[in-house]
């Protein structure tokens, strides 16, 4: 169909920026003194990160660590997913960190129907963790986008569009 533009939104990170984060949140900790001879293992995996250390203390301080160097990076907090701290033996906590990527179904439906209750020129429509917005006016899908930024903030994962064209 000639004369369509279109645009995803898609939730997705830079793991190469998440990779960075965990490495400065690793020489911090190994150059701080409250973590002098304690054992703190950041194990990045496909989905989660590990977290492993010595107490529930140390394991907040982490936390906040990691969270300043990732805001730093430019990541979104809302990319993680903060499980509970449980005991891993002898004088160890673990903490499962889950990571935030791609939109679930139910958001693509609440992202589908906010657009088209507001803006009746274009057509959203769900592709796996995305959703493709087209329309005939490029002025109407900046709208849309600026409308999704705004709606952003409610959205329990960033938000981010691509392929605009």
């Amino acid at each position: 169909m000639a004369g369509e533009v279109s645009f995803d939104v898609v939730s997705d990170f830079d793991r190469q920026e998440l990779v960075n984060a965990l490495d400065q949140v690793r020489r911090e900790v190994a150059a701080r003194f409250d973590f002098r001879n304690v054992p703190v293992d950041l194990e990045l995996g496909r989905d989660e990160i590990m977290l492993r250390t010595s107490d529930e203390f140390r394991a907040k301080a982490v936390r906040e660590l990691m969270e300043s160097k990732a805001v730093r990076r430019g990541l979104s907090l809302k990319v993680f997913d903060w499980g509970t701290v449980e005991p891993a033996g002898k004088d160890a906590v673990r903490q499962r960190i889950g990571l935030r990527r791609g939109l679930d179904e139910d958001l693509a439906k609440r992202i589908s129907k906010l657009v088209r209750d507001e803006f009746p020129k274009v057509r959203p429509q769900i592709q796996g963790d995305a959703v493709r917005v087209q329309g005939k006016s490029k002025d109407e899908l900046q709208k849309v986008i600026a409308r999704l930024r705004q709606a952003s903030e409610d959205y329990p994962v960033p938000i981010q569009f691509e392929n605009y064209r």
